[in-house]
């Protein structure tokens, strides 16, 4: 069942974002992500703050009286129009996080259909999301659901390489 967060579900909410972190710095080939004793606290207040100063939402999907799995929407932009680029409103999925324990239910999908449904509502018409590379099943999850790249990240290691 989909409910909007309240502060009663801040405990469950700072779990699942440790648990997503913990699996980034695991998949990491370089190491840099990693999971500090400040993380929890800092990271989750980031994200509340996130969600007030951008007109966001953050759904959560409650498995009987169990939180696990939770979904944060954005106004990534209204319309620009520039000399050089156009966009219409969109929106901007940061988080997007089903517990380990209750994978494969089809609840990620129910929480990013939910929150399409939300920045539909409020005229967004495109949605972004950051999909970190070595994530290969988040990838192919997105990909499932008709998220696609139109931008890329290149990235070398000066240490490791020189240029001839």
């Amino acid at each position: 069942m989909i409910i909007e967060y309240t502060d009663e579900f801040a405990e469950d909410v700072k779990d699942l974002l440790v648990e997503l972190q913990e699996y980034i710095a695991s998949i990491d080939k370089e190491k840099y992500n990693m999971i500090t004793p400040e993380y929890r606290e800092k990271y989750f207040k980031k994200t509340i703050d996130e969600i007030k100063k951008y007109n966001g939402k953050m759904f959560l999907y409650k498995e009987q009286s169990q939180i696990v799995g939770l979904i944060v929407g954005l106004i990534n932009n209204d319309e620009i129009k520039t000399y050089d680029f156009q966009a219409p409103k969109r929106g901007r999925i940061t988080e997007l996080i089903v517990s380990k324990r209750s994978r494969a239910k089809g609840y990620g999908k129910v929480l990013l259909t939910e929150m399409e449904n939300y920045l539909k509502s409020i005229g967004c018409q495109d949605i972004l999301i950051g999909v970190f590379s070595y994530n290969e099943n988040a990838i192919k999850f997105y990909q499932k659901y008709g998220y696609f790249s139109r931008t890329m990240d290149m990235f070398k290691k000066l240490s490791e390489s020189v240029i001839k």
